[in-house]
Parts: C-alpha cells; sequence; structure tokens
C-alpha cells in the first residue's frame, strides 16, 4: 500500500480501533478476531479475513455524517485474534464460546470478525444465556442447514443450534436467495418456524424496515440477539471475495444500513462478519465493504447508548 496522506483533521478509523478517542468517550465495543476456516464447505482462506478488515479501516475516518457520530466518542478494545486457525471446527467450539463470554463481561456489545460461518454457532452460545432466551437474525444468502451428518461445518450452523435447543421462532433470515439453497432445506426452514425473508422482499421493504421488524420480533421472544452478517448476502459483483454469492444479493448500502440497526438494538450482544476469503478479493471491495459494516455497528451503538 502506498503512503497514505496525513491529515490531522481527518483522523482515520484504524486509530480508533487501537483506543484511540475522546476524553468523554462512553460504552464499549469489543472486537475479537476468529481466523476459523478448516469448516469451508468451499476452501478458502477465510482464517485471513480479521487481519484485512482491520487493515481496511485505515481507508475510514471516524465520521458518520448521516447520523452526526464521530466513532472518537465510543470506546473501542481490538481483543487480537484468537489462536484457532489449525483447529478443526469441533475442537474450535469451546475456546470461541469462552473467549465470546469473556469478550461481553463488561462490553456493551462485541463484533467478531471471522472466519467462515463456522463460527456462528459457538460464538451465539458464548453469549451465555439459556437458548430458549436468544434469538438470532441471519443476514445471509443462505439457509446454513445443511446435515450434520459430514459434521459441523459453515454451512450448517443454524441446523447445529436447532439441534442444541434454539427455537426455530428465534430465528429470522434475511437475504436468502432462490437458486443457492434447496428446496429440502427450505422445507426445515419452514417446519421449524424460522421466519424467511428473502432477498426481494427484503429490498422491497428496505433494509431499515426489514431488519427492524425482525429485531422487533425477535426482542419479543429473547433476551439477547445475537446477528449474523455473511458477506456473501451481498450481490457478487460487490463481494468477490465470499465464495457463496451469488449475482442478485444485496448492496453494499444495504448492509451498513442493517449493521447500523443492529448496533442501535439494545439487545444486539454480538455481530459477526464471515465468509471473506481475501486472496479472492478483487481491488479490496469485501474487506472495505465488511470495515464499513464495523463502523456502522459502532455507529449505531452511540446511537444507543446516547
Amino acid at each position: 500500500m502506498s503512503q497514505l496522506y496525513e491529515d490531522p483533521y481527518w483522523p482515520r478509523a484504524h486509530r480508533w480501533l487501537a483506543g484511540e478517542c475522546t476524553n468523554t468517550a462512553r460504552g464499549l465495543l469489543r472486537v475479537l478476531g476468529l481466523p476459523l476456516t478448516l469448516g469451508s464447505i468451499t476452501p478458502g482462506r477465510c482464517d485471513l479475513a480479521p487481519k484485512t478488515i482491520r487493515d481496511a479501516l485505515v481507508r475510514y475516518s471516524t465520521c458518520d455524517i448521516v447520523h452526526g457520530h464521530d466513532l472518537r466518542d465510543l470506546r473501542a478494545e481490538d481483543l487480537g485474534d484468537l489462536p484457532i486457525g489449525a483447529l478443526s471446527v469441533e475442537d474450535a467450539q469451546q475456546p470461541i464460546e469462552q473467549a465470546v463470554h469473556r469478550a461481553l463481561e463488561g462490553a456493551d456489545a462485541v463484533v467478531l470478525l471471522g472466519g467462515d460461518n463456522s463460527i456462528t454457532r459457538p460464538a451465539l452460545r458464548g453469549m451465555g444465556k439459556n437458548l430458549q432466551q436468544c434469538a438470532l437474525l441471519t443476514l445471509d444468502a443462505h439457509f446454513d442447514l445443511r446435515t450434520l451428518e459430514g459434521g459441523l461445518r459453515n454451512g450448517n450452523p443454524v441446523r447445529a443450534l436447532l439441534e442444541d435447543g434454539l427455537p426455530g421462532e428465534n430465528i429470522v433470515q434475511i437475504g436468502i436467495q432462490s437458486f443457492a439453497n434447496s428446496s429440502e432445506y427450505f422445507r426445515i426452514a419452514l417446519h421449524a418456524g424460522i421466519h424467511v425473508l428473502p432477498v426481494e422482499e427484503a429490498q422491497s421493504q428496505g433494509m431499515e424496515k426489514a431488519v427492524n421488524a425482525a429485531l422487533q420480533h425477535l426482542s419479543q421472544k429473547a433476551e439477547a440477539i445475537y446477528v449474523d452478517l455473511d458477506l456473501d448476502v451481498m450481490d457478487r459483483a460487490f463481494a468477490p471475495a465470499t465464495p457463496g454469492a451469488r449475482p442478485g444479493g444485496l448492496t453494499p448500502l444495504d448492509v451498513r444500513r442493517a449493521a447500523y440497526v443492529c448496533g442501535a438494538h439494545p439487545k444486539v450482544h454480538v455481530m459477526d462478519l464471515v465468509e471473506i476469503a481475501p486472496p479472492r478479493d478483487i481491488n479490496d471491495v469485501t474487506s472495505l465493504a465488511a470495515a464499513a459494516c464495523l463502523l456502522s455497528f459502532a455507529s449505531g451503538l452511540l446511537e444507543r447508548l446516547s
């Protein structure tokens, strides 16, 4: 990367994540990298994503013009990466669950930088609640309800959570795409009581309205909400680093708006950003989108704390 022009009146977001904040900063957002990748159905280097997302923050400022927030008014703590890159999905379950539980202690919210989608099951369990009191919002092109017969994978965390006891009616899935899922797994979703909002309906409603409605529904059923933001919910043109992305998905602005709404909701405890394989990226477009989601969630958290 060429040397960037430094302007003292243009504070960069990577410094905020490193701890740079105002004297009157409030709240606490923790960020934790979970570079797990050995559970991917489509092989990729999702273990490289946490660093890539952090590096992308250098391209952003801390100023949210639309909502009138400066992220330096929010305290941030980067916990680094959990050393799980060489572990199997099964062996990584307990370390992830424990790490997320610790990260939440004293924090207003936690953002997890995956890694592939296999981090979602243990991370949700790490919220430390009875699963009957938990809820899951996925922003994803896929159901992630694949069979568990071959073990835990990035394609079955929602199926595993259902088996664990998470009620299907406590799950909302936004952005699901036709021709990227099977009729069998759609049947399982409907039978479990999962509320499914296909990508066409989400875009027709508008993301802010769709996500607000989902969170309102889930907050009536649970004490803690987990948000799984799989970047392959975006159109493939905007997410070349996500092997599962297809044409016809959401835009970066859609997912940024969704992340803000999630950050602002008082029952959202954790959001993950998953499924980025940096070697597949083009001009850093996917990692920049993921970094913008992190910043938008943080801005929403500031709104929550105001």
